[in-house]
């Protein structure tokens, strides 16, 4: 696949789970706001109309031939727009919630913050409700273990609108967190001594389809995600003492 950078060398990104209700409204809003930034949709081998939907909408389409998960379908698109030569790729999902309106705020903070990622937060300045208990219990939990780990609060530490530079996209594209990467891409992040900021940015409801997340696999995610912190920490102070 080609896809020509643009002069500001900013790639957005889309990965998708059978979204064929939402994705067209997506791009149509990116385009619209940044005509000239070119879209992948990263398509995780979706069983609807996704891929068909994408490529009418104008996007170009990375279509997985396997199912890899939410971070093997954000690593195929790092890895890719890498190889391309794009120097900042902000990534927005694909259930309509993000607006496209934030992303011209979150690539001014890339460009002149000297941070290696910005994250679009749903709640560092309480504009978002959490969904339920479950999730405002497992948000919380995660800023607390994050904190001393990062060195500062992290609000919306599961945000799937992050924009990273050149510097980010080299290291996640070659090493990336499969299952759940949000959360475990800031502590890969941290051992690298890079920086990310933190902005608030609107939401608005799921456009189409309805989440995968249970109750059950929310509590799943939660213990999946700790463990996957701890055993990063732990492999990082092995190798520091080596």
């Amino acid at each position: 696949m080609t896809i020509e950078p643009n002069e500001r060398g900013l790639l957005v990104l889309v990965p998708c789970l059978n979204e064929q209700g939402s994705i067209a409204r997506v791009i149509a809003d990116v385009r619209r706001v940044l005509p000239d930034v070119p879209v992948l949709v990263v398509d995780d081998s979706s069983g609807d109309g996704t891929v068909a939907v994408a490529k009418a909408a104008g996007a170009h389409v990375l279509a997985l031939p396997h199912h890899l998960g939410l971070g093997g379908a954000v690593q195929a698109g790092y890895k890719l727009a890498f190889e391309l030569g794009f120097q900042y790729v902000i990534r927005v999902d694909g259930d309509g919630q993000h607006f496209a309106e934030d992303i011209p705020r979150v690539f001014n903070v890339l460009l002149n913050s000297g941070s290696q990622m910005v994250i679009g937060s749903r709640y560092i300045e309480n504009q978002a409700n959490y969904t339920s208990t479950l999730r405002a219990f497992g948000i919380v939990t995660f800023r607390t273990v994050l904190r001393p780990i990062l060195g500062k609060w992290v609000y919306d530490p599961t945000s799937g609108f992050v924009g990273v530079n050149r510097e980010a996209l080299a290291v996640f594209s070659r090493s990336f967190p499969l299952e759940y990467p949000e959360i475990e891409a800031l502590v890969v992040l941290q051992r690298k001594a890079f920086r990310f900021e933190e902005i608030p940015c609107k939401v608005r409801p799921r456009q189409a389809g309805r989440s995968s997340i249970t109750a059950s696999k929310s509590i799943y995610y939660i213990i999946h995600v700790l463990l996957g912190v701890f055993i990063n920490i732990l492999k990082f102070e092995r190798r520091r003492r080596r």
